[in-house]
C-alpha cells in the first residue's frame, strides 16, 4: 500500500513532516506522545515499527540477503527504504506532523540523515536507577504475569533482572543507553534535543515551548490537567498490563526507591547527559 499522489506525484507524507522520538525507555516519552496527540496537528503512539521494518530490508538488500544484493544500488536502498514511511504512514493527512517513536533512532543517525535531512530526534532521558526502579516496580505489580522482558522467565532476583535490562547488546535499557551515548558523540548529535524526564514532568509547558520553537511549529495550548493515554493490548503482550498508561496530571511524584542501595551507587554515574563536560557537541538538554 502505498500513499495517494496527488498532482505534484508527491505521497502524502512527502507534504507532512518528519521527526522521531528516541532515547531511554520508562523515561516519559509514552507521556510526550499523549501531549502530543492533544495537538490535533501532530502524529505520534507510543512506539513504531519503522525502524524494525528498515533494518530488516537493509539486510535483505545486503550481503545478509542472499544472492539478489547485487541488484540494489544505494540509490534503490535509499528509495525502498524510504518507502516504509510512505506506506506505514499513507494514512495522515498532508500537512500534519509525524513523530515516529522508536529507543532503535538513536543507534541510526546516520540513517535518518539520507531518509530525512531535515528530522530532529528528541531523545527521552532519566536518571538510569530510577528507570530500574520504575521497571521493578512494574515486574512486582503484576507478578502473576512473567514479562517478555525477561523472556517471560519467573524466579531469579532483582540482581539478575537488572543484569538482563542492563545487557548492551539486549537488554532493555543497556541497548538504548549505549545507542544513545553513541549518538550523543556522533558528529549528528545536533540533531537531537535531550529532554529530561524531571523537566517534563515539573514543567512542561517550558519543555513544550522549546520544542515547539526548536520544530518551528506554531504554539498550542495543551492540557496539563487531562492527559489519556493507555496501550492495553501492547502492554499485555509485554505481560506488563499499565506499563504506558499516562496519568491524567502531569506532575512529578516523589518516592522513595525499592531498589538495594548498592545497585543505585552503582549505576549513579552513568547519567552521561547531565555532566557538562561530556557535552562536546553543545547538546540542547531541556
Amino acid at each position: 500500500m502505498t500513499g495517494s499522489l496527488g498532482g505534484s506525484g508527491q505521497t502524502a507524507l512527502a507534504k507532512s513532516k518528519v521527526h522521531f522520538i528516541s532515547g531511554l525507555p520508562r523515561w516519559g516519552s509514552t507521556l510526550l506522545s499523549a501531549l502530543s496527540r492533544q495537538n490535533p496537528r501532530f502524529v505520534a503512539g507510543v512506539t513504531s515499527p519503522a525502524a524494525m521494518l528498515c533494518g530488516n530490508l537493509l539486510h535483505s538488500m545486503s550481503g545478509g540477503g542472499g544472492e539478489f544484493a547485487s541488484f540494489f544500488t544505494d540509490k534503490k536502498r535509499r528509495a525502498i527504504v524510504r518507502g516504509v514511511f510512505d506506506s506505514y504512514y499513507s494514512d495522515v493527512a498532508p500537512g500534519r506532523v509525524i513523530f515516529d517513536t522508536n529507543r532503535s533512532w538513536t543507534g541510526r543517525l546516520p540513517l535518518l540523515t539520507e531518509l530525512h535531512p531535515d528530522a530532529r530526534v528528541i531523545c527521552c532521558v532519566r536518571e538510569v536507577p530510577w528507570i530500574i526502579d520504575s521497571i521493578e516496580r512494574m515486574v512486582r505489580r503484576n507478578a502473576l504475569q512473567p514479562s517478555r522482558l525477561f523472556a517471560y522467565r519467573t524466579g531469579g532476583s532483582i540482581y539478575s533482572r537488572v543484569e538482563t535490562l542492563m545487557d548492551s547488546e539486549k537488554g532493555l535499557i543497556g541497548l538504548a543507553w549505549s545507542t544513545l551515548r553513541e549518538a550523543w558523540f556522533s558528529d549528528a548529535a545536533e540533531r537531537m534535543i535531550v529532554v529530561n524526564y524531571d523537566s517534563l514532568a515539573r514543567d512542561p509547558g517550558r519543555v513544550l515551548a522549546y520544542l515547539y520553537r526548536a520544530l518551528d511549529e506554531p504554539v498550542f495550548a495543551h492540557d496539563f490537567e487531562n492527559v489519556v493515554y493507555a496501550e492495553p493490548d501492547y502492554d499485555a503482550e509485554l505481560g506488563m498490563p499499565g506499563l504506558h498508561t499516562v496519568r491524567p496530571k502531569v506532575a512529578p511524584v516523589p518516592r522513595e526507591s525499592c531498589l538495594p542501595p548498592d545497585l543505585v551507587k552503582k549505576y549513579a554515574e552513568v547519567n552521561f547527559w547531565l555532566n557538562p563536560g561530556l557535552n562536546h557537541r553543545k547538546v540542547v538538554v531541556l
